[in-house]
């Protein structure tokens, strides 16, 4: 450290990153800290406490937004100084709305991952400063495809990771989030009257809602432990002559499986044969690949949709649609005659936020805070059925006998517990298994996450007699 002074965090009562900025802030105060000291990087003073990265970072972001603290990029954070107008906030004031509730009710909102804020937040208002103040792309021009090239390499960057195979940044389309990533990929592949789009039989509901307003069929396929069944999805693309296939391998949503090397090749195989592009939606996943992408395995029709939703911050709808080698032109011309392209102070900031050598950290830093709530998800629910990964925002839980999916999903809410019912994944005329999908809150205190995994274990440990006549 950069000063002899140490925090101690045993002084300050709550969860650590709240402790943690408590003891900070009181360092300030108490005059340890002195304005223009530089404080350590985020990984030390964690090493050094014996704290997560993620936990030191929120904490910094805390008191960075309250003018405590001022982060300046490729300098470090320094104690600011007296002059800097300060916002006066409590640390107590983040967990003070719950994610989904308006502030207004009780209920425990587990329909959609909710991400903490280990520190991002505020690197997106410094960010946002920056960009405002100087914006590489100017203020009054159309967004055109030069000036957003730096924001496709900062893509390029992001993706480092992910085996798609060649990659270049004229492959990428900037898309408001992956929902609309999905829909530019659709709307570049379908062609004629009565276009069908395949998915799985329990499908993320953003597949059926793009062909909806495409106006294409869509088609259930069979699934079994391992994802797609091979021989179901050559069927369907036989007798639909269906042009794409629509399908999340990595993290499938709902039921988190995962679709082996084997399985994808085989699929790949029969796509070929029957002439069907494959989109792949890569949005849940937070952690490492685990296997190559359908645009590496096939890249003549491999499509890719990411975006920034389940690893940073959903609300600024950074998405990104990744065309199989040397198809990049008919994706751009999708987005340009759709919108002309992301606003450019938007693509600005993406250039910026996914370029910066901090974003590592904190989307590492995410994964990390979420896994103290998934591991206390498995504590109270591992005893049922129950599908789960560490770098996974949701779990699938197959209901016990005597609970239908629809049923647990009403009881759970007269708790105020929020959850999703199979039938949110299934088609109209399917018929959906006795399971729920739980997300994880991560803006709500761990304790009132404990709370309502509790609420759900009761349960399933004792349904009312109405729910089995």
């Amino acid at each position: 450290m950069n000063t002899i002074w140490t925090p101690t965090l045993e002084h300050f009562p709550g969860p650590k990153y709240k402790a943690l900025a408590a003891a900070l802030k009181d360092g300030v105060t108490q005059g340890a800290l002195t304005a223009g000291s530089k404080l350590p990087p985020v990984r030390e003073l964690a090493f050094h406490l014996g704290i997560t990265p993620g936990t030191v970072a929120r904490a910094y972001s805390i008191l960075t937004d309250a003018g405590i603290f001022e982060a300046t990029v490729g300098r470090g954070t320094f104690v600011a100084e007296r002059s800097v107008p300060r916002v006066e906030m409590s640390p107590l004031e983040v967990d003070a709305v719950p994610h989904g509730s308006g502030g207004n009710t009780p209920d425990i909102n587990l329909m959609s991952p909710a991400l903490p804020d280990v520190g991002q937040a505020g690197l997106i208002r410094q960010l946002m400063a920056e960009v405002a103040h100087d914006p590489p792309s100017g203020l009054m021009h159309y967004p055109n495809r030069r000036a957003f090239q730096p924001a496709r390499n900062a893509v390029v960057q992001w993706l480092q990771g992910t085996p798609l195979g060649p990659l270049e940044q004229e492959d990428i389309v900037l898309s408001h989030g992956g929902q609309n990533g999905i829909s530019l990929v659709l709307q570049t592949l379908l062609k004629g009257s009565n276009p069908v789009i395949l998915v799985e039989e329990l499908a993320y509901p953003g597949f059926r809602r793009a062909a909806d307003l495409l106006r294409a069929k869509v088609v259930p396929v069979a699934m079994d432990a391992h994802g797609i069944v091979p021989e179901a999805f050559e069927a369907a693309a036989r007798l639909h002559t269906a042009q794409v296939l629509c399908t999340s391998p990595e993290v499938h949503n709902p039921t988190g499986i995962f679709t082996p090397l084997e399985r994808r090749r085989d699929l790949v195989e029969i796509a070929r044969r029957q002439n069907v592009q494959i989109v792949e939606d890569d949005c849940y996943r937070m952690g490492s690949a685990r296997a190559p992408t359908y645009r590496m395995l096939a890249s003549e029709r491999g499509w890719y949709v990411s975006s920034i939703s389940k690893t940073i911050t959903p609300s600024l709808r950074i998405g990104f649609a990744v065309a199989p080698d040397g198809q990049g032109a008919g994706l751009r011309r999708s987005a340009e005659h759709g919108f002309f392209g992301l606003a450019t102070p938007l693509a600005d900031l993406t250039a910026k936020l996914l370029a910066h050598p901090q974003i590592e950290t904190l989307a590492q830093g995410v994964v990390s805070h979420m896994g103290l709530y998934i591991r206390e998800a498995v504590n109270h629910l591992g005893g049922y059925e129950l599908r789960w990964r560490e770098d996974v925002p949701f779990f699938w839980l197959q209901l016990p006998e005597g609970w239908r999916a629809s049923a647990f999903c009403q009881a759970a809410a007269e708790a105020d517990v929020k959850i999703r019912p199979s039938e949110d994944f299934a088609g109209r005329d399917a018929r959906a298994p006795h399971a729920v999908r739980i997300a994880v809150n991560a803006q709500i205190p761990l304790e009132r996450f404990c709370n309502a995994m509790q609420i759900l274990r009761d349960l399933l440990d004792e349904p009312p007699e109405r729910i089995g006549v």
